[in-house]
């Protein structure tokens, strides 16, 4: 049996963030939310995450400034992005600076679902990865 998909939910939106937990909890997931920046830099410090997923508005400290701070301990976790704004600027800002992906909200849940999967086992390769070439 494998090991649920620790993911670190950060939005300043509480009712949605809170009701995405819960979703994702009955989906097999372990879920922690953090409702700013600073809280979620925090949590990321104080705990491993297998995925991050991250709100890009969000009042004192953005997702991008977030994502920065986590990148600074922490370069492999995959940091998903969501915004209620298509910004193809801002995409590609995020992606430049870390983001595994960009998605927008409102994101139905399914495809969330697979994006937080489908980064935690391309994290799983490269994580192989490093391990083998550390052996040869």
């Amino acid at each position: 049996m494998t090991k649920p998909v620790r993911v670190l939910l950060v939005d300043d939106e509480r009712t949605y963030i809170d009701a995405l937990a819960k979703v994702l909890g009955r989906r097999g997931m372990t879920v922690r939310t953090a409702y700013d920046g600073h809280a979620a830099v925090e949590a990321a410090h104080a705990e491993p995450f297998d995925v991050i997923v991250l709100d890009l508005k969000m009042p004192r400290m953005d997702g991008v400034a977030t994502l920065e701070a986590i990148r600074s301990r922490d370069a492999r976790t995959p940091v998903l992005l969501l915004s209620a704004h298509a910004d193809l600027d801002a995409a590609r800002d995020a992606l430049s600076r870390g983001a595994t992906d960009y998605l927008l909200k409102p994101c139905p849940v399914d495809d969330l679902v697979t994006a937080i999967e489908d980064a935690h086992e391309r994290a799983g390769y490269a994580d192989d990865l490093a391990r083998r070439t550390r052996v040869e």
